[in-house]
């Protein structure tokens, strides 16, 4: 029996409190079950995000997607999780990756470090993490014990690696460096390669106990009565797809309503990615699709 669908939102602006309620309000009311936060200089702070956007719904949870653990010290972090969980009723879903923009350290004054020390350090994190908030001597407490759940967002192999062993949560963001550009510019992985990435993991998470929960960000959401044109405009981006490869691409959806349904229900099927995101700009567009799924 295949995991029932879950769907989150990741919400990349703030104008005003009231804006920022609104569009929690409108996303809860779509049918979305999770509000996410990415971790960007020059977009929401994450953690009073989430606290604002649990004040302003019922049902949703809230999440990080993703974390940069680069930028927090993990006793530092350590507080703001267990803080944030507390006021949101335990209802944080904490997502960790190792950032993979060199400027934004650069902007903040911090370390940046090569792949092999970065993943290091979300280690250590996460190790600290699970000490920290399961210590019942912590103050402040987290609300769900031992901690929140954990997303692991990435696709090498210690990520993996990593992911299959602590997360609760695996992400796939399906995009990659781009060879030869500035680093930061990532292009979208053809499916067989992101099936090798979550073949790679389920051998990592072979002994688990249960089965984590596994997350696909869609990048984009294209309403369409001729997939096959929109892929062609796709392909010409030169983002690392050709024609073929756009329109079986999982962090793409192209096509009505309904066939982007079927695509979903395919690729739970193939890949086993029951958790879908979509960016904000798509709210609107994806949630024809929601509905569609809600339940199934």
């Amino acid at each position: 029996m295949p995991r029932p669908f879950r769907f989150g939102v990741n919400m990349l602006t703030i104008d005003s409190g009231a804006t920022w309620h609104e569009k929690c309000r409108h996303a809860e009311e779509l049918g979305y079950d999770v509000l996410l936060v990415p971790d960007h200089l020059g977009m929401p702070a994450p953690f009073p995000a989430l606290i604002a956007a649990a004040e302003a719904t019922e049902r949703p949870r809230v999440g990080t997607f993703v974390l940069n653990t680069g930028f927090f010290n993990p006793a530092l972090l350590a507080r703001e999780v267990a803080t944030t969980d507390a006021l949101t009723g335990g209802r944080l879903e904490l997502g960790l990756g190792t950032g993979y923009v060199r400027a934004e350290h650069e902007t903040a004054g911090l370390p940046w470090g090569s792949p092999g020390e970065r993943v290091d350090h979300l280690t250590r994190t996460i190790e600290e993490l699970d000490r920290l908030l399961g210590d019942d001597g912590h103050v402040p407490q987290p609300a769900q014990r031992p901690r929140p759940p954990l997303l692991i967002g990435g696709n090498g192999p210690r990520m993996l690696r990593l992911a299959a062993r602590h997360a609760e949560i695996a992400a796939f963001t399906g995009g990659r460096q781009s060879p030869g550009k500035p680093e930061g510019t990532l292009e979208l992985m053809p499916a067989d390669q992101l099936a090798a990435s979550v073949a790679r993991y389920q051998e990592y998470a072979a002994d688990r106990p249960e089965p984590a929960e596994l997350n696909i960000l869609v990048q984009q959401v294209l309403v369409t009565d001729d997939r096959r044109a929109v892929a062609r405009e796709i392909a010409a981006l030169d983002i690392g797809l050709d024609e073929e490869q756009a329109l079986d691409a999982p962090t793409l959806l192209i096509g009505t309503p309904a066939q982007m349904a079927e695509q979903l229900r395919e690729r739970r099927e193939r890949f086993g990615f029951s958790y879908i995101t979509v960016l904000d700009p798509f709210l609107e567009a994806f949630a024809p699709v929601l509905e569609e799924l809600k339940g199934s």
